[in-house]
């Protein structure tokens, strides 16, 4: 059965990476759902708004099929640009949906751990005070709810360009909310923290940009398969990416990523023919 994985909470868990920057990752053994049903990854994989963009789970899901050739890994979206951890309350939409998405995938896959990247709207003084504790009772509710007191939880800090960017006096607190992340990681079962240390963001300065996303992917799946806090930048981090850039799509890949590319008006009819000839 497909392994399955809830990503959940705002912007850079959804993806603000700029799609141009960066080879997009099609691989027939990554899932998203979609309406209730898995279909091959194509990014955006977490279409919260118009400008939705490369994220850090597609790289996370290559790096697991790296460890696991011949299993399935699914991707279930539910993160939220621009919302807080009080618009994550326990009696909201976004919770609500979150578990309702994660229990509709239990029926056809085993939903392996959780993805959590949120904080920047919580970086103003009196909410970064209270971060711990509201994210306790998120994270105690979504396991219970789910039916599992210990799965896996992988949690990832704030990017230290916060502060730099147009907007930056807001975020002054930036390192609070990530002190909380990571001592909440350090103080509860089989919950690991991810460092963003060394990651680059859009000219925003407040979105990590599709480089970095990657590389946090591979983070993050470093932590859950060691099953350990990351620190620190992995020395390898940047080679693992390039290794699932240099992957060889199946014949049955390549056919699919030139009926999407026809699709979407990225190649003539005459350009689609040749190509799917040529296979």
């Amino acid at each position: 059965m497909l392994n399955s994985f809830l990503m959940i909470g705002q912007s850079n868990m959804a993806g603000r990476g700029f799609l141009k920057d960066v080879p997009l990752i099609y691989n027939h053994h990554i899932k998203m759902l979609r309406n209730g049903r898995w279909q091959t990854m194509w990014e955006p994989i977490n279409y919260d708004r118009p400008n939705a963009g490369v994220g850090l789970a597609a790289s996370f899901a290559a790096a697991w099929h790296l460890e696991n050739q011949d299993s399935q890994i699914g991707l279930i979206p539910c993160a939220d640009g621009g919302t807080s951890l009080d618009d994550w309350n326990i009696d909201g939409a976004l919770f609500q949906n979150a578990v309702s998405q994660a229990k509709l995938a239990q029926k056809t896959s085993n939903l392996k751990g959780i993805l959590w990247h949120q904080g920047e709207n919580d970086c103003q003084p009196e909410s970064a005070q209270k971060y711990g504790e509201k994210f306790a009772v998120i994270v105690e509710k979504l396991r219970e709810e789910l039916g599992d007191n210990v799965i896996p939880l992988l949690i990832g800090g704030l990017g230290d360009f916060l502060t730099d960017g147009i907007y930056g006096a807001y975020f002054a607190s930036y390192q609070k909310v990530n002190e909380a992340l990571e001592k909440f990681a350090q103080n509860t079962h089989n919950c690991y923290f991810i460092t963003a240390t060394g990651l680059t963001a859009n000219p925003d300065n407040i979105h990590i940009d599709a480089q970095s996303q990657r590389i946090f992917g591979i983070r993050y799946f470093e932590g859950f398969w060691k099953k350990k806090h990351i620190l620190k930048p992995l020395e390898n981090e940047s080679e693992l990416v390039d290794t699932i850039y240099q992957r060889t799509l199946t014949k049955e890949e390549q056919k699919g990523f030139l009926d999407i590319q026809f699709s979407m008006g990225y190649l003539s009819l005459e350009a689609y023919t040749s190509k799917v000839s040529g296979l």
